[in-house]
């Protein structure tokens, strides 16, 4: 069995290729000539240049017999709009035209429980749940919702595509990082005084990789499966990282408003002169919501693994201690 495989030089796409290689499949992986391929060294891939968009796809996908679009561009930065829009939702569209002209048997989709959103009533969401999209925060999470839509579509004309929703991973080749991964960062450069009172669903980036391949075997055509496990706050995640690593956790809050002002000012004012913004004030309007998610639908029929979030926050830390991105000079005995 041969599978073709977007994102793969990503933090999700690292560790599927990885775990596909394990079950016995030939992989096949589409990458831009600029990706960092740092996360696929040493591995038995075949690497095939292009783009999402690339209009010889098909051509590149001939002989997969399955599909796994994980690739996505990530910014919450308003000035990124045009790209989002251009990457996800019509990459997505061509990617799944490609994968229906070459005669690819299922796809799984790499949506994300940003498409899904946060329920006004502090409800937790599950598969059930849709925010207007109109009330989605931020054009990464818009994004996301219309490339959503491209998926079933592609059902409706009658392709085999099956949707899944990652909450937020963490665990090894997180190589950007990710925004939690950054969280995670800081934390381990003691860079990190103060926090904001907000809550998500963590997951062990291998259940989410595992969760692909359970979706590809059991999933229901056109469902999407939200890939989560353990609904915490920030507060609970910098304490579970203090318990591992011996170092003190940030005891105080600080109020949203002093985060929104200084991301105002950065993206509304000092971008247009000149600056690269460092705060973006979408992230900060999505941390004033609790992101908190049900993920028993993933468990009851596909048998998503619910690895502990205090391994997969120990396998974090090692993973960037081991690749420098930071150091450990305090430790628990």
């Amino acid at each position: 069995m041969r599978a073709f495989i977007t994102g793969a030089t990503g933090f999700v796409g690292a560790n599927l290729a990885r775990l596909l290689l394990e079950r016995g499949y030939e992989v096949r992986a589409l990458a831009r000539p600029e990706s960092n391929l740092n996360n696929l060294k040493g591995l038995g891939i075949e690497l095939v240049e292009g783009d999402l968009c690339d209009p010889s796809l098909a051509t590149l996908m001939q002989d997969c017999q399955v599909a796994f679009h994980v690739a996505a561009h990530y910014s919450l930065w308003q000035s990124d709009r045009e790209q989002l829009y251009h990457s996800n939702v019509l990459g997505t569209r061509n990617i799944l035209a490609a994968a229906r002209e070459a005669g690819i048997e299922r796809t799984v989709y790499t949506s994300s429980v940003a498409a899904i959103g946060v329920p006004k009533d502090g409800r937790i969401a599950d598969e059930t749940y849709q925010s207007p999209v109109e009330k989605l925060i931020g054009d990464y999470k818009k994004s996301k919702y219309w490339a959503e839509r491209e998926a079933h579509e592609a059902v409706q004309n009658g392709q085999d595509v099956v949707i899944v929703n990652p909450s937020t991973p963490i665990g090894p080749w997180d190589l950007k990082p990710t925004p939690t991964g950054d969280i995670i960062l800081r934390f381990l450069r003691r860079q990190m005084p103060v926090y904001l009172n907000t809550g998500l669903n963590l997951i062990h980036v291998k259940d989410v990789a595992e969760g692909h391949l359970l979706a590809l075997d059991k999933g229901k055509t056109g469902d999407r499966y939200i890939l989560g496990n353990e609904n915490v706050t920030l507060q609970q995640m910098l304490a579970m990282l203090s318990k591992l690593t011996g170092l003190p956790a940030p005891k105080s809050t600080i109020p949203a408003w002093i985060p929104l002002g200084v991301a105002w000012v950065d993206e509304k004012i000092l971008a247009r002169l000149g600056k690269k913004p460092s705060v973006p004030l979408d992230g900060v309007r999505m941390s004033q919501q609790m992101m908190f998610y049900d993920a028993t639908k993933a468990q009851q029929q596909l048998g998503l693994p619910q690895t502990s979030i205090a391994t997969a926050l120990k396998e974090s830390v090692d993973w960037f201690v081991n690749h420098h991105y930071a150091t450990l000079k305090e430790s628990k005995d």
